[in-house]
């Protein structure tokens, strides 16, 4: 299944890609991390990211594509950071690491790689009271990474286009 972005750009979201990349491929993210599903959510906001910036038309394999991005989420490290007044922690480090390529599939030239993307950010991750199970708390911690997911995204998609 293919989406397309509507053809409207920004100003200040240029290229350094070749103009006649038009459709990338982005198969799913490969996961090598014990936290289920996320892979999956990381996949579709690189999608996203890919489709807001309005020139691409994205497709979910390398099937018909002028470039491919190929990505593993290499590790997900959660950490206390912070105590609240029961001397249990409520605040939370996320550090996710990502290793990503994006190639040129007519020439198989590599455009751009990375393979230690680091990112970091601090999450409230209060339990309900009562909560034995850390229900709550799982909840909690697949909204973080849903949150971190879309500056992930960003990073990844401006990287590419801007050759940073």
């Amino acid at each position: 299944m293919g989406s397309s972005g509507c053809g409207y750009a920004l100003a200040g979201r240029g290229t350094f890609l070749p103009a006649d990349i038009r459709t990338v491929g982005i198969p799913p993210i490969e996961n090598k991390t014990t936290f289920y599903r996320t892979e999956q959510v990381l996949t579709e906001k690189v999608r996203a990211e890919f489709i807001g910036r309005g020139k691409y038309r994205i497709v979910p394999d390398g099937t018909g594509a002028d470039a491919l991005l190929t990505a593993e989420l290499a590790s997900i490290i959660v950490q206390p950071a912070a105590l609240g007044a029961n001397q249990l922690a409520s605040r939370y480090l996320f550090t996710v690491v990502i290793r990503a390529q994006f190639t040129d599939t007519r020439t198989n030239e590599v455009l751009w790689s990375n393979d230690q993307l680091v990112f970091r950010e601090e999450y409230q991750l209060d339990a309900a009271p009562g909560d034995v199970t850390g229900a709550t708390f799982l909840d909690t911690q697949a909204s973080s990474f849903d949150r971190i997911s879309n500056d992930i995204a960003r990073t990844v998609v401006t990287a590419i286009l801007e050759a940073f």
